[in-house]
């Protein structure tokens, strides 16, 4: 049995844009075990990513993120979300427009629920954002991964232009205000 298999994990399912840049922040987050992309929220089963770009099949693109709550908590992992995407924009990050680019928290149980609902609270009380802010909180359904060429989107494909402008300036914000949550 691995160190894995012994210890208890939790998942956390996230929907806040394109997946390349959320899986590239969470890849770097300590007690984040592993990062899938991958499409939640939709009618269709086992959608592609063509079908999921059309906006038709109600998918959102997200990760599947699986990680150790006694070295990282659920509520870091919603800090670090809300930090990175613009939560404030229905179905739009940026020149990504469409449903399946919604600002989402799929939940696995009442107590994932209870605290993506205070965090938004307490954002929307702080005034956080200029804007109110649009994030669902709905429980999680069905996860499917995504493609292959989309797993280590970022670390394969960095030097691309959707990277360098999207992608890098999410990781960069991470590193910058999340130091103490950064994997060394």
């Amino acid at each position: 049995m691995d160190e894995r298999t012994r210890r208890k994990t939790e998942t956390a399912i996230l929907a806040g844009g394109c997946f390349w840049s959320l899986e590239a922040v969470y890849k770097e987050v300590v007690g984040v075990d592993e990062v899938l992309p991958g499409y939640i929220g939709g009618v269709l089963p086992e959608p592609s990513y063509r079908q999921v770009c059309s906006g038709e099949t109600g998918h959102a693109e997200a990760v599947r993120i699986v990680f150790d709550p006694q070295r990282v908590e659920y509520r870091n992992l919603l800090e670090i979300f809300f930090a990175i995407h613009d939560p404030t924009t229905r179905d739009r990050q940026g020149d990504d427009v469409g449903s399946q680019y919604r600002s989402a928290i799929f939940t696995e149980d009442e107590a994932q629920s209870l605290v993506a609902r205070e965090t938004i609270n307490a954002l929307e009380a702080g005034r956080a954002f200029e804007a109110p802010l649009v994030t669902e909180v709905v429980p999680a359904g069905r996860f499917w991964p995504a493609e292959d060429f989309h797993r280590d989107y970022y670390a394969i494909n960095g030097k691309q232009a959707y990277c360098q402008l999207v992608v890098a300036p999410k990781l960069n914000r991470f590193r910058q205000k999340f130091t103490r949550l950064r994997r060394l």
